[in-house]
């Protein structure tokens, strides 16, 4: 008998960039009716909820996480009426909502902030975090994760406000309980209209030890990451709003550890549901350079997969990912987009969802979609690759045509292309010219062309998020790497009381010879999911030949009473 679990256990979440989705006329930027208007589709692909990355008003300094007012939509994507459409179309299919949700900083357009800006005496000065200068300077050393100072003065006061992020974005004060409330009504604004659950952006911030001390071995984020409240701070909000209101909740870790994540994430629920962290996408970041083009690690890569797979298993729960709106596309990154794109596309998505977690797909993770391929600067609209592009062409002395190469492997517009729809002009997403250029390949790799093909990536998708909810293990059960060393192979194994799932990958375009271990007892095994079509009439065997980015998951019962799952 299967154990009663929250549903976002057995759930796979699909993550929408809203520009970036279907446009529901000719602007080139997607939105609310947009997204509505392709349900039917998410329907299909049988995923459990849809997650926006933000939708409210904005500057969109950096793409909506700088929220200015967090009770209205932003009219780039449609009306309050739109998100009240798209909220009870979704219901209807049996499909989940959940936001996207800032509460770290906010715009400096907000209008605590405006209030703030210039009065020391404003009822809102306080729900920011001012300093007086230091030696006619900035109160310390931190420095912004997008590059300076994270101090912006206030010419009016002669303080300085911290941004953690860009300059627009403020951070706000989490000891002034003000704050909190505030952040409380926030959320209950958006629970009450039936959303289901909320992403929390960089919520390990939140908390900043007080004394704000130079840094004198890093830029900062060891004295504000994981900070000294922020255990308290999600306990009161989950205690107040979440848990109210039975709201999945998943929190985004920067440069988290696995101690934290237990804790934020544990089985008592007191404060998230489940984290994101993103230790397993910089293994293709030579000692940590991002700007740089590189093939991944991949004992690193299952080294860290591995770490955090035991280290949640009953002690807290993850989220299972590769690809997202600050993401190359995975094929591209991990696989072989060319010859072997259909594959790997498909074997990358099996190695993630037969791990315990809760699995993210990104718009078009599904089809395979790919990196563009883009050839001249002209073509990236991404602040970060323009500013790269700069320092290390300009000011650096890089050639155009190396710096090109590297945007081509590590942009974020990489993975912001327009959504691949059909065949027709701008690949289905909008009637006018897009924001960002579509892909070339848009003719040969669209949604229309793989829900009608039983062999796409996008079937091969829709069977991996159909076996979650029907075999038990891939929810429940340990995790143990059988070949950590082995430089081609990501073979692991999960095991619970009743069954024992193999899932084997050759992450390379060779054959390469598969010896599993030999205490495994395949007498009651098979094997429910491969892609390539000839492996499910086979018995599973201890030894086999793996092919160019070949897939094979084994179920193996240890009693008979599961026999015989096929799909």
């Amino acid at each position: 008998m299967k154990q009663q679990l929250e549903w976002w256990r057995t759930a796979t979440i699909y993550q929408i960039y809203p520009k970036s989705f279907c446009d529901s006329g000719s602007k080139g930027t997607g939105d609310l009716q947009g997204i509505i208007s392709k349900l039917d589709y998410l329907k299909t692909l049988g995923v459990d909820a849809i997650w926006l990355t933000p939708v409210y008003r904005s500057p969109m300094i950096d793409n909506g996480y700088d929220i200015s007012d967090y009770y209205a939509i932003n009219p780039d994507f449609g009306t309050m009426a739109d998100f009240d459409q798209l909220l009870a179309q979704a219901h209807q299919r049996g499909i989940r909502v959940v936001m996207d949700i800032v509460v770290n900083h906010t715009s400096t357009e907000h209008i605590w902030f405006q209030s703030a800006l210039g009065d020391k005496n404003s009822p809102y000065r306080d729900y920011y975090i001012w300093k007086d200068p230091v030696d006619g300077g900035v109160p310390n050393n931190w420095q912004s994760k997008f590059g300076g100072s994270a101090w912006a003065l206030d010419p009016a006061t002669g303080q300085y406000y911290l941004h953690l992020f860009a300059k627009e974005q403020a951070d706000l004060n989490w000891e002034n309980p003000k704050v909190r409330e505030e952040v409380k009504a926030i959320i209950g604004f958006w629970a009450e209209k039936g959303v289901d659950g909320f992403r929390l952006d960089v919520i390990n911030l939140i908390s900043k030890q007080q004394d704000f001390p130079d840094d004198y071995q890093g830029d900062g984020r060891r004295f504000y990451t994981d900070g000294p409240r922020v255990h308290e701070y999600l306990q009161e909000i989950s205690e107040a709003v979440f848990r109210k209101y039975g709201s999945v909740t998943v929190g985004e870790m920067s440069s988290t550890t696995l101690e934290h994540c237990q804790q934020y994430s544990a089985p008592d629920g007191k404060e998230l549901s489940m984290v994101f962290n993103f230790h397993h996408l910089k293994v293709d970041y030579p000692n940590g350079d991002k700007w740089t083009k590189a093939p991944f690690d991949f004992r690193q890569l299952k080294s860290i997969l591995n770490h955090w797979q035991q280290g949640l298993h009953n002690q807290g729960w993850g989220a299972l990912f590769w690809c997202n709106h600050d993401q190359p596309r995975v094929v591209s990154r991990l696989g072989n987009d060319q010859q072997y794109r259909v594959e790997s596309a498909k074997m990358l998505g099996a190695s993630v969802h037969m791990m315990q977690g809760t699995p993210y797909v990104y718009q078009g993770e599904e089809l395979g979609m790919t990196n563009p391929g883009y050839d001249s600067i002209d073509q990236y609209r991404d602040v970060e690759s323009i500013n790269m592009y700069d320092i290390m062409v300009n000011q650096q002395g890089k050639s155009e045509a190396e710096m090109l190469a590297i945007l081509a492997q590590k942009s974020r517009d990489n993975s912001r292309t327009p959504m691949q729809w059909d065949d027709s002009r701008f690949a289905g997403f909008s009637a006018g010219e897009p924001w960002l250029a579509v892909a070339d390949n848009y003719p040969e790799i669209n949604a229309q062309q793989a829900v009608a093909d039983e062999h796409s990536v996008f079937h091969f998708y829709r069977q991996l998020i159909a076996m979650r909810k029907e075999i038990e293990v891939i929810t429940t059960g340990d995790y143990t790497d059988l070949m950590p060393q082995h430089d081609r192979i990501f073979c692991y194994k999960r095991e619970s009381e009743t069954q024992i799932l193999l899932c084997i990958n050759n992450y390379y375009g060779e054959p390469v010879e598969c010896p599993l271990p030999e205490n495994i007892d395949l007498t009651t095994a098979e094997y429910v999911l491969s892609n390539y079509s000839d492996v499910s009439m086979q018995r599973p065997v201890s030894r086999f030949t793996l092919r160019p980015y070949e897939s094979r998951i084994v179920l193996i019962h240890k009693n008979d009473a599961d026999l015989s799952i096929q799909y």
